[in-house]
């Protein structure tokens, strides 16, 4: 229940009380407190008929006035017990004032000579707070994380670079907030005594602490110096739940910046208890982890949170906490043996100077140990670090990650060697070999056709009229050659494919592959009409300078045999007289020198037939090889330059500058 005032008046001067001046002059005359409680109580009665209970015992004027401003406010019946008056008009965080009457009745009865804990207010927050500044090294790293999420978008899925985007965005997140506020999490099992620290060093009362089971339901901030009301709002900490420290407390400043949060138990049987956990420990910038000794080797609390967490040694402190009730040196032992945990999870130990963990021991109860506790803190929150640090091990625990999907000990790619293979079993496919030696038989039968005798060429024409080819040759069908052609272009592919993607995180190694099969894809088509056009000119072969004088030489004999064997049938005629030695001798010269000219002729069109058919080949060979390089190998090494380019922004990730 709540009691609701118009103005709250100051009883010694009956004049509205300041927020600052009128806590202070009650802080000052002590027992009038309780008269200044008595008037306000009855002045709240009197404008609100009907309202079951005022502020607890305990309440001086100073926390009344802080409560209530200068305008209207709603007083919770439980201030001293974890809850906070709001302000109307607060934000979408503003809801019904909260009240647990066991709770306040049981903590107000305790706590009767405590002070009540004022609250942080959005109104109270600087405007010209500055935010925090990473340094060159951390935006460099996240800057290539930013990239490497980028050029892999299209290539992993949503799930494996989600908790890259996570750290991008709370890195972005984090850097527009104060850099002068430290956000430390206090988390713990259930009955480890954190509430209980949590309320030790904050002075005053804030979360409740109690047998019940679990204590905590929500995460409540405690912030030592205004200005953090933006950082309490990203963790979804309402105004209710927001508190300030006893001012004995931090009267030197040694914890200002501080800003404290007390989770509920990690362990505790609510989930969504759980779950707030889990939410704000992704958000704060260091945590303070409390355990027992009955709990501090729990399996839930190292495989869960500390084993995850062990690159974040640097922001997170251990506290074994209840050291009182171990007897002797148990406590040494207990502590020694929660450091051999600590080290079995991985966490660094900031032991001897070195960057870790720091491990305390002390009891909230009593006290001892606490103030060792507040020393470091307020050194580490004077740093002014570790948001900062605590990005960066955000980054090398996404960047560890991913390590499966851009790291491999083999440096895939495609080698001169494997080009050349791939050219090779294109230009089979096509048949360049065949062309070749096709091009250098026409180049030969074209010398014969030219140098030859006519008698063998009149022969050799009536066999090619009178014999079949299916005879001499067996012929394979249009069908088969393409079904082979086929076959040895989708082999020659799936072969590059894989040499290319040899040793490739197993992403790019099928982003290299679908690369390869896109490309084949009217592959055999395109080299066929490749193979029309570069393959044999249309016409015939070009002739050689000597053909001429081969062909008169081979006409002369033939002349020689003609006019011989006319010769000779004048003589059998009778036409002429009889002399057999010289037409005799012009037909052996002709029938003779015949042969001889043809088999001159085809030995001096070896070389330039075989030159015709090399470059018939050739000019086919580099056909197919850039119709294959344009559709597959391109694209092949666009997948393997933007791995390459993921490597090297993943080595600038980790630190280390290159892939």
């Amino acid at each position: 229940m709540t009691a609701v005032t118009d103005q709250d008046h100051d009883p010694r001067h009956g004049e509205p009380a300041e927020d600052d001046t009128a806590g202070d002059d009650a802080a000052r005359t002590g027992g009038k407190a309780g008269s200044a409680e008595h008037a306000e109580h009855a002045e709240n009665e009197h404008d609100t008929p009907g309202a079951d209970a005022g502020p607890g015992p305990g309440v001086g004027r100073k926390d009344a006035g802080r409560a209530s401003g200068r305008g209207h406010a709603r007083v919770p019946a439980d201030s001293g017990s974890g809850s906070a008056p709001e302000e109307p008009g607060a934000g979408p965080d503003s809801g019904p004032a909260w009240d647990d009457g066991l709770i306040a009745r049981r903590v107000n009865e305790g706590d009767a000579e405590q002070p009540v804990p004022a609250v942080e207010s959005r109104a109270s927050v600087p405007q010209g707070a500055p935010t925090l500044a990473y340094d060159g090294a951390l935006r460099s790293r996240l800057d290539a994380l930013r990239e490497l999420v980028g050029l892999s978008r299209a290539r992993l899925d949503s799930r494996t670079l989600a908790e890259a985007g996570r750290v991008l965005d709370e890195a972005t997140a984090r850097r527009r907030l104060s850099g002068e506020h430290t956000v430390i999490a206090i988390a713990g099992a259930t009955g480890s005594g954190k509430s209980q620290l949590f309320n030790t060093l904050a002075g005053v009362t804030i979360s409740e602490t109690g047998v019940r089971r679990p204590t905590t339901a929500a995460p409540i901030a405690c912030s030592w110096s205004d200005g953090a009301a933006a950082l309490i709002d990203r963790l979804g900490i309402p105004p209710r739940l927001r508190r300030r420290p006893a001012q004995h407390t931090d009267a030197d400043g040694q914890l200002r910046g501080l800003v404290l949060v007390d989770l509920p138990d990690h362990d505790s049987a609510a989930v969504q208890h759980r779950e707030q956990v889990d939410r704000v420990l992704n958000l704060v910038d260091a945590v303070i982890w409390v355990v027992d000794p009955e709990k501090y080797a729990d399996a839930m609390l190292h495989e869960r949170y500390l084993r995850p967490m062990a690159g974040h040694a640097e922001v997170m402190f251990v506290v074994l906490n209840q050291i009182d009730r171990l007897p002797g040196e148990a406590a040494e032992q207990v502590l020694d043996d929660l450091r051999r945990l600590l080290d079995e999870d991985g966490i660094a130990l900031g032991e001897y100077g070195e960057p870790g963990a720091t491990v305390l021991a002390l009891s909230a109860l009593t006290g001892d140990g606490v103030g060792e506790l507040r020393e470091v803190l307020g050194q580490f929150v004077g740093e002014r670090g570790a948001a900062a640090r605590r990005i960066s091990a955000d980054v090398d625990t996404a960047a560890w990650q991913l390590r499966p999907v851009y790291a491999t000990s083999r440096h895939g790619g495609l080698s001169e060697e494997a080009r050349d293979e791939f050219a090779a079993r294109l230009a089979d496919a096509v048949g360049a070999t065949a062309a070749g030696e096709a091009a250098e038989r026409a180049w030969l039968r074209n010398a014969n056709r030219a140098c030859g005798t006519p008698w063998l060429r009149l022969w050799r024409w009536y066999q090619d009229r009178m014999e079949p080819p299916t005879g001499r040759f067996p012929l394979r069908s249009q069908a088969d050659e393409e079904a082979t052609a086929r076959q040895r272009v989708e082999q020659a592919v799936r072969t590059v494919a894989e040499r290319a993607s040899a040793g490739l995180p197993a992403p790019w190694a099928q982003a290299v592959r679908e690369a390869a099969v896109r490309g084949s894809q009217g592959l055999p088509e395109a080299l066929d009409d490749l193979a029309a056009k570069a393959g044999l000119p249309p016409g015939r072969p070009p002739r050689p300078g000597w053909w001429p004088a081969a062909v008169l030489v081979q006409a002369s004999m033939t002349l020689l045999q003609v006019v011989g064997g006319l010769w000779l049938a004048a003589q059998i005629a009778g036409v002429m007289a009889p002399n057999l030695g010289v037409p005799v001798l012009l037909m052996v010269a002709g029938i003779v020198g015949g042969p001889l000219v043809e088999w001159g002729c085809r030995m001096a069109a070896r070389g330039p037939a075989r030159r015709y058919g090399a470059e018939a080949e050739r000019r086919l060979r580099e056909a197919a090889a850039g119709c294959g390089r344009a559709r597959v190998l391109d694209p092949l090494a666009a997948e393997l330059l933007r791995y390459r380019e993921v490597r090297e922004q993943y080595g600038r990730v980790c630190g280390v500058g290159s892939g």
